[in-house]
């Protein structure tokens, strides 16, 4: 990564991008659509040593990250407190001394993701930050639910203050090539979000293979995504670079062909800072500058933001700290 500021900006000038309407199902376009699987990887392979950034350049793109954060928490555990601390870290995601060392102003992550039961606590302890609060849906994670129920579920989370609404699509329509039910799936899904962005989990560990990954990706965005997302966090496999790189591209191959700009999330198995890095570099390399915004990109993560905070402390003090001094919540 080549941009070197010697103070990082984290709050850029809001960016007002059209929602992306959908487009009608172009079969045609949809079965063009393939992946060389070997080359993918290839590249993929080549990605963690194609940038390094270093100091102060670095300790920039980390600020960045955090505020591309998705801080989330998906336990049956969950409770009211539990959410209100997360909500506490989203606002406070670096301590002041540290940014105050870094002559940087505040910095706030880019949501809280909930179930549903969590929305109403969340909602209320973000009151006044910006923070829009996420909640997965439809099902979520496994989408198998009847599907007049996971369309209710949405309605009521927007009822409830969601901004986002994470559903998850029927693996089995990409599985057995019935791209016209994904299609009016998502078109539904989106209809029910009404002004809430809608992010489209395609759990792409349970897809079989990286065409279907782009296929799904393509018709997700034909059907009115606002934002792709790899994966629910709950599968065997999450995030990839090669899956990654397979669904950035056709982000940018659907921005050339209808000009809407489309967002990417990477979720499930992305703990540390260097790996953030390397994900940002390939926003970067792949769409531009502007996909490096909490807008059009999102990190699915918790156990992220420690190792970020961390690799911060690092930055100002030279001395590593102990991961329990970074508590998520």
């Amino acid at each position: 990564m080549s941009t070197k500021t010697t103070t990082p900006t984290t709050h850029l000038p809001q960016v007002t991008e059209p929602r992306n309407p959908g487009i009608p199902l172009d079969m045609q376009w949809v079965r063009s659509v393939q992946a060389n699987t070997s080359a993918i990887e290839r590249r993929a392979a080549t990605l963690p040593g194609r940038r390094s950034v270093k100091k102060e350049w670095q300790a920039a793109w980390l600020l960045r990250a955090i505020t591309c954060i998705d801080l989330t928490t998906l336990s049956g555990d969950d409770t009211a407190d539990r959410v209100r601390r997360l909500c506490a870290k989203a606002r406070q995601p670096v301590r002041q001394e540290l940014l105050d060392a870094m002559g940087m102003g505040p910095v706030t992550t880019g949501a809280i993701c909930v179930y549903h039961d969590m929305i109403g606590p969340a909602v209320d302890a973000l009151a006044g930050s910006g923070i829009p609060v996420a909640a997965v849906s439809t099902g979520f994670p496994a989408g198998l639910s009847p599907f007049h129920l996971r369309v209710a579920e949405i309605g009521e989370s927007v009822k409830a203050g969601a901004a986002e609404i994470d559903i998850v699509i029927s693996r089995r329509h990409v599985l057995s090539g019935n791209w016209q039910a994904l299609y009016e799936e998502i078109q539904t899904f989106r209809a029910a979000c009404g002004d809430a962005h809608m992010k489209a989990i395609l759990a792409t560990g349970e897809l079989g293979t990286l065409r279907n990954v782009a296929r799904a990706s393509v018709v997700a965005m034909m059907g009115g995504a606002d934002f792709i997302k790899t994966s629910t966090g709950k599968e065997s496999v999450n995030a990839t670079l090669p899956v990654s790189l397979v669904m950035i591209r056709m982000i940018r191959e659907y921005y050339a062909r209808t000009g809407y700009r489309i967002g990417y999330k990477p979720a499930g198995g992305i703990s540390k800072a260097k790996d953030a890095l390397v994900y940002l570099a390939l926003m970067k390399d792949e769409l531009g500058d502007l996909w490096l915004r909490p807008d059009l990109f999102r990190f699915g993560a918790s156990s992220l933001l420690g190792d970020i905070e961390r690799q911060l402390e690092h930055h100002v003090t030279g001395a590593y700290s102990a991961g329990y001094r970074h508590a998520i919540g």
